[in-house]
């Protein structure tokens, strides 16, 4: 005859031995923490590895150029953004379906409320880049709105953390090896110190949000985050671009190649026309 101790024993026996058949059970089936952490070690590891490798050939190319490098990427302002090649295909012109959506990604009726008010405080460097270079004070004023929000954004990236992130993740790297090395150009030539630019994802600079290449092409003056030279610089870009392609539409796809922003620039610069005009 068992007593009440014993079935009190034996019950707890068999819970014992079915929770440890389980456990068995499930660990067959399900990979351990351990292992877990294994895989995204390993997988870090690789990472890490293809990055030494792509800086590796980046300092390489740089250094026969004539420009260093390595020093750059032993400051601890230097970062990595892994998360760059995402920005570029989630951007307005990529899942934008139309000229509405678009708009309204970029904000498009607050800047058009402020628009003459940009017009009016910048109006004498606005007609004298108008006159200096043919290109109308309304579009100018619309792509420093549209890039810049008229000054008030000029991104929170870095432009050397951008364009080396982007070669060494293995995002359009020829773009952005090319635009490395006139970053590096200018900010020597200026005496800057590159890490304390500051710039959008695709690393465009200041008002106008110009790329390298553009800031040592077509830029006007030495300050790079002077509202004055930038307005000279748009109507410059414009201006050259303009007379190689025999339209403002064109020159401004050259801005950007989009479509989509080759109409909202338009758009914007003709209601900015109106309401100016009306208000005299």
């Amino acid at each position: 005859m068992i007593n009440k101790k014993d079935t009190g024993l034996l019950t707890l026996f068999i819970t014992l031995l079915f929770f440890t058949l389980n456990l068995k059970a499930s660990n067959a089936h399900t990979p351990s923490q351990r292992d877990l952490l294994a895989v995204s070690s390993q997988q870090d590891s690789l990472t890490h590895a293809k990055y030494r490798s792509n800086l590796n050939s980046l300092s390489a190319y740089l250094n026969n150029k004539g420009l260093q490098i390595d020093e750059l990427l032993k400051d601890s302002r230097f970062e990595i953004y892994e998360e760059i090649g995402d920005r570029f295909r989630k951007s307005a012109e990529r899942k934008s379906h139309g000229i509405d959506e678009y708009k309204r990604i970029l904000g498009f009726d607050g800047k058009s409320k402020k628009i003459t008010e940009f017009i009016d405080a910048n109006y004498e460097q606005l007609k004298k880049a108008e006159e200096t270079y043919g290109i109308p004070k309304y579009v100018i004023s619309a792509i420093i709105g549209i890039e810049s929000d008229y000054g008030k954004n000029i991104g929170s990236y870095n432009p050397f953390n951008a364009y080396v992130s982007m070669y060494v993740v293995d995002y359009r790297e020829d773009f952005a090896r090319a635009q490395l090395k006139e970053l590096l150009e200018f900010v020597e030539r200026k005496n800057v110190d590159v890490f304390e630019l500051k710039s959008s994802y695709a690393g465009a600079m200041s008002y106008g949000q110009f790329i390298p290449y553009s800031i040592n092409k077509w830029f006007v003056g030495d300050d790079i985050f002077d509202m004055n030279n930038n307005i000279m610089s748009v109507a410059n870009y414009l201006a050259y671009f303009k007379e190689r392609t025999g339209s403002i539409e064109k020159a401004v796809l050259r801005y950007n190649p989009s479509s989509l922003y080759t109409r909202a620039v338009l758009d914007l610069a003709e209601e900015a026309e109106k309401g100016f005009t009306s208000g005299q």
